[in-house]
């Protein structure tokens, strides 16, 4: 994306979504950071489905929810997983299994449950010596966490958005 031709409303758009992104991390806190859990406000990997900026908007809040309440492993690896997922997403975004965006969804399952789960838990955050077994298992927790927040909720919030013709054009306007 040209960030000279990305219009005041799309860049608003990014800063509002990175925002809530972090407002929704931070205020979930207890569900939000940890070996197991189910981030909410990763249910906003699927806007790319909606435009490009939303890579930004999305990889930004992330970075700054990890800044704020995680590590700095977390910083870089769970934002490298986050970017990478909405990348996918973006790529995804006209694919629909009955009518739903089920297929943008699992980008951040896949790259969450194997960034995060099977390297960065098990590597840096592991009282035992790393297995695949303790790979396997870090690896399944959090995509059971993705699978909640991004198919669930994700899906869900595609779904509102494109049946409800207000917020479609809040999302989608230039």
């Amino acid at each position: 994306m040209n960030m000279k031709k990305m219009s005041v409303n799309r860049l608003v758009r990014c800063a509002v979504i990175a925002a809530v992104y972090v407002v929704v991390c931070l205020a979930l806190a207890p569900f939000s950071y940890g070996a197991v859990q189910v981030r909410v406000a990763e249910a906003l990997c699927l806007l790319p489905v909606f435009g490009a900026e939303y890579i930004i908007g999305v990889t930004l809040g992330c970075l700054l929810a990890n800044l704020l309440g995680s590590t700095v492993i977390d910083v870089v690896f769970g934002t490298l997983a986050t970017l990478l997922a909405c990348l996918v997403t973006y790529k995804l975004r006209d694919i629909r299994i009955k009518g739903l965006a089920i297929p943008a969804s699992l980008p951040p399952v896949v790259f969450n449950m194997l960034i995060v789960g099977a390297f960065e838990i098990t590597f840096f955050f592991s009282d035992t010596a790393p297995t695949l077994a303790l790979a396997c298992f870090n690896a399944v927790a959090v995509a059971i966490g993705e699978l909640i927040s991004c198919t669930v909720l994700g899906v869900a919030l595609v779904k509102l958005i494109e049946s409800n013709e207000s917020l479609k054009k809040i999302f989608t306007e230039e």
